[in-house]
């Protein structure tokens, strides 16, 4: 007698689930690779300094007397009445890169041709020391307007 087909069904899956559970090393990561550890040794007499794990609560001790470093600074160029390229051009010149543009008009257009606007505003006046990830918006109207 021919065994119902849902029986066959029950049975692979049940195989499949025996598998899973045998080759589960109950980690939860599934198939990462084992984590790996290192072991510092020194001679006899010799102080050694091992890096706490970096979830350890003695890590966040440690890092609370380091000093964090200054921010690299930047000083803001006067960019207003200059060609809108120029204006970019001698802003990253300064080193400042995060630029935004807007039509000084408030119409909302594009700056598509940067060459042929000129800009008549900037966010950030000219001669303040900032840090140089500061977001500057530059102002520009189409220099035949």
């Amino acid at each position: 007698m021919a065994q119902p087909k849902w029986v066959w069904i029950a049975g692979g899956l049940a195989v499949l689930f025996v598998i899973g559970v045998v080759n589960d090393d109950g980690s939860g990561q599934g198939d990462a690779p084992p984590a790996t550890t290192t072991t510092a040794t020194a001679a006899v007499g010799e102080p050694t300094a091992v890096p706490p794990d970096e979830g350890s609560q003695d890590a966040g001790r440690q890092d609370a007397g380091r000093q964090d470093t200054a921010p690299e600074t930047c000083t803001v160029p006067d960019v207003v009445g200059m060609v809108h390229q120029q204006a970019q051009d001698t802003m990253q010149d300064a080193g400042l890169f995060q630029l935004r543009e807007e039509d000084a008009t408030g119409r909302g257009r594009m700056l598509i041709v940067d060459r042929n606007w000129t800009t008549t505003a900037q966010s950030v006046a000219a001669g303040q020391v900032v840090a140089c990830d500061t977001e500057i918006t530059l102002a520009a109207r189409k220099t035949d307007e």
